[in-house]
């Protein structure tokens, strides 16, 4: 994924003085391990303890399919994962927006922009989406028939997102983000200077703070669970703020371009240990008190104070996950590098591996943790293969 024409890319190399062309090989490594997480989430949802099919609206079951086994300890895993990393796909995404925005324009950065997600997001939720919730729908009691499936869900629905959600929501934040760099950039032309960029102490508490503004009130408006969307353009409502100030702070970091991302993540990585004790130990007091209060509580004090928990995890976990990469992520890895290079391709094709192989594991009595290992190692290996062979395709790598 190009810097400014994908989601979630990084540059390469912590020099401070790096070149137009170089990446941070760390923070591009760590991207390709968040998308495994998104992998590993949506393969072991089916398996948790919460799950319920709801057989007249398949798009609102908890899950694609799920399963009768359930693990009390893939609900952890879950939460856990749910709270921070979407947010941090966006931060990511947005590192090198006003750099790509100041290089080349505000109208060319967005048709670049519109090239390169538009078709990814059409092909995607014309194709891997309904071949991805077609087991829900059969496991909720659907007529068998994809072709006739697949005509009812693009004309008169339900059309889930799937993951694609992303690629649409970072469009509109990428329009939203040019605008407001060309009205900065115009008052700086009149003599306003920005404001110098916080340390890393600093910068976590901007970013806590400025995602509890966006995050709570949402949260306490619309609940937790409630998804806005027209067709397959849909976001959680709840978390629209989060996202943004997940992707105004990736955009302000990077606001210096390269130079600026590697000084910072050198500052984050030199207390590693200290970022994941935070992580630690606020992830901790996020699952105690979501243990306490039910996510679909409609107790405000309540459902409050969860997602002030699962905020203040999701800050501290998107300083460790970098710190950690940005400390030990170096070196030859090939896989990884693999993995980074094919991040794209596997959060758009991963889908239908994960939902295929629940399916097909429903009648098995293998045990939730079991079934929940062989789906992630079917999912991942299959989009990774399949991303593998289709970035070799004329065209295609331009997309992927």
């Amino acid at each position: 994924m190009a810097a400014t024409d994908e989601p979630a890319r990084s540059a390469s190399n912590e020099a401070p003085a790096a070149g137009r062309g170089e990446r941070l090989t760390s923070l591009d490594r760590m991207r390709g391990f968040v998308i495994g997480l998104v992998v590993l989430h949506h393969a072991v949802l089916a398996y948790c303890t919460f799950g319920h099919i709801d057989r007249a609206n398949f798009a609102l079951s908890t899950a694609p399919v799920v399963d009768p086994q359930r693990w009390i300890g893939f609900d952890v895993l879950v939460r856990l994962d749910d709270a921070f990393f979407m947010p941090l796909l966006f931060l990511l995404s947005g590192l090198f927006v006003r750099d790509g925005l100041i290089r080349h324009g505000t109208a060319a950065f967005l048709r670049a922009r519109m090239r390169r997600l538009g078709p990814a997001f059409v092909v995607a939720v014309l194709t891997v989406v309904p071949l991805a919730y077609y087991p829900a729908f059969l496991q909720a009691g659907g007529r068998p028939g994809f072709g006739r499936f697949w005509v009812s869900t693009v004309t008169t629905g339900p059309w889930p997102s799937g993951p694609p959600w992303f690629i649409g929501v970072l469009l509109a934040f990428d329009a939203a983000a040019a605008l407001v760099v060309a009205v900065l950039s115009r008052r700086r032309a009149t003599g306003s200077a920005p404001p110098p960029a916080p340390g890393p102490v600093g910068g976590f508490a901007w970013l806590l703070v400025g995602s509890c503004l966006l995050f709570l009130p949402l949260l306490l408006a619309v609940g937790p669970t409630r998804w806005f969307g027209i067709g397959p353009l849909a976001v959680q409502g709840s978390r629209i703020g989060l996202y943004a100030a997940y992707f105004v702070a990736g955009v302000g970091l990077g606001r210096g371009g390269l130079p600026a991302v590697a000084a910072f993540g050198r500052a984050v990585a030199r207390r590693w240990a200290a970022w994941v004790l935070l992580a630690a130990l606020t992830g901790a007091t996020f699952l105690a008190v979501g243990t306490g209060v039910a996510w679909t509580s409609q107790h405000r004090p309540s459902l409050a104070l969860v997602g002030l928990a699962q905020a203040a995890f999701c800050a501290a976990a998107g300083f460790a996950l970098p710190a950690l990469f940005l400390r030990f992520g170096e070196g030859r890895a090939p896989a990884w590098d693999s993995l980074a290079a094919n991040g794209f391709a596997i959060y758009l094709l991963h889908y239908p591996f994960v939902t295929w192989a629940q399916y097909g594991l429903l009648a098995t009595r293998a045990g939730a943790p079991v079934k929940g290992a062989i789906t992630v190692a079917v999912a991942l290996l299959g989009s990774w293969a399949s991303a593998s062979v289709l970035r070799r395709l004329p065209g295609v790598r331009r997309i992927l």
